[in-house]
């Protein structure tokens, strides 16, 4: 059986976009790939954890048993032989939950969705369950592993290494600011940059911030923005409470929501997309740089990514010129209130927008971090530029259960409150 590679998954993913209409209720649904499927798992796994042991936390042997388990599972692969971690119905359901209240899909939902209409996915067809899993998986490392596994690491691999593992950092958070900027709604893209730059917003500032969204039953973007315009725009009678927790984050939630604010004038008053895109990466880049040395490993990183996704997002509008076919037609802007993210992109920005998802579709469709203890563990490599790992930030929440069908959040600390 021939190996999926990254262009088969990605035209899977185009398929999905093509008729996106019939199989997901937002054009602006974000595709999750491999990487975000395991971090979104780890959270679910740590929250069942702590539902039945007290402890938000969970093994790296745990959450990669539960992995292989979750994709054999859902792609309905044999699973008899397989071993199964406690209450994975549970955890089955949180994960499911997380995704459908970020408005995102993994690439297992994307190809059963596609499977659904077979007869218009016709690259579809082409993968079965089976490639599919060994690329989740990781199985095209298997053999470079074992060939790689005893060489050793010189100080100048070392050094190539690390500059590799900033870009890596570079590369995520921009596009985790693109992935906040087409999907309000994506809370695991927010926990990825509230804070980066520095800003303020710690533990403290996410779990408050959290907090406030279980009570308002909305995004963490949604909240933190509503915050602020309240305070802005509203009168005495509106004002949050001066008890309100999100009172104390309110400098480092303003230059937040100030600096997104500027991301979506961007992309509501610049209708050509290559000058857009253009813009809305140099604004990322210099928020992003300000204060670094320029010789500083992490100023070159964000330099370099910028410059590459500028190039490839103009690679994609000159791909996309004369093709009335695109993979992301249709984005439609009739329905301001329930798709605009603000500004009234809805109106305005349509081609950027279609622009941006290539490009996310593109990042969620790359092969599978091999290295599965830094992905989810490592907080040493975000620690010089204000990160921490998802695990630790959500660490100070505890949602008791995600109903699936609607925004309902039922929350307590993990201090016990309720």
């Amino acid at each position: 059986m021939s190996v999926l590679n990254q262009k088969s998954v990605l035209d899977m993913i185009k398929d999905f976009r093509r008729n996106w209409h019939t199989l997901c209720d937002s054009e602006r649904t974000t595709v999750c790939g491999a990487d975000s499927m395991l971090l979104t798992l780890q959270l679910s796994m740590a929250e069942n954890n702590k539902q039945h042991c007290g402890e938000f936390t969970v093994s790296l042997s745990d959450v990669l048993l539960t992995w292989k388990y979750l994709l054999h599972e859902k792609l309905n692969l044999p699973v008899e032989n397989m071993g199964m971690i406690d209450h994975y119905e549970d955890i089955r359901r949180t994960y499911d939950a997380f995704l459908k209240n970020s408005n995102m899909l993994d690439l297992i939902d994307v190809y059963k969705k596609c499977s659904v209409i077979a007869s218009n996915c016709e690259t579809n067809a082409n993968i079965s369950p089976s490639q599919l899993q060994d690329f989740l998986s990781g199985r095209q490392y298997a053999i470079d592993d074992e060939t790689d596994l005893y060489v050793p690491t010189s100080s100048m691999s070392k050094h190539n290494q690390d500059n590799e593992k900033v870009k890596l950092l570079a590369k995520k958070i921009i596009y985790s600011y693109l992935n906040l900027l087409v999907n309000s709604k994506n809370d695991l893209a927010l926990a990825h940059i509230l804070n980066i730059p520095d800003r303020g917003l710690g533990r403290e500032a996410f779990t408050d911030l959290k907090h406030a969204a279980r009570e308002k039953q909305m995004s963490l973007f949604l909240m933190a923005t509503s915050f602020i315009r309240t305070l802005e725009l509203g009168g005495k009678g509106y004002a949050p409470s001066p008890s309100d927790p999100l009172r104390t984050h309110v400098k480092g939630l303003h230059n937040f929501i100030n600096f997104t604010d500027k991301l979506h004038e961007i992309l509501g008053e610049i209708s050509n997309p290559s000058i857009a895109g253009s813009r809305i990466l140099s604004v990322i880049k210099m928020q992003l740089i300000k204060g670094h040395n320029s010789r500083d490993p992490f100023y070159k990183a964000v330099e370099e990514v910028a410059q590459d996704l500028d190039l490839r997002i103009k690679n994609i509008i000159s791909s996309q010129q004369g093709d009335v076919a695109v993979c992301t037609t249709d984005i439609s802007p009739a329905r301001p209130k329930s798709y605009a993210i603000n500004h009234g992109t809805a109106y305005c920005g349509r081609d950027t927008v279609k622009t941006l998802l290539v490009l996310l579709d593109e990042e969620a469709a790359r092969a599978p971090t091999k290295n599965k203890a830094e992905l989810l563990y490592d907080d040493e490599n975000t620690s010089h530029h204000n990160g921490t790992s998802i695990l630790t930030l959500f660490r100070r929440c505890k949602f008791i259960c995600w109903k699936t069908n609607n925004w309902n959040k039922f929350w307590k600390c993990s201090s016990g409150q309720k």
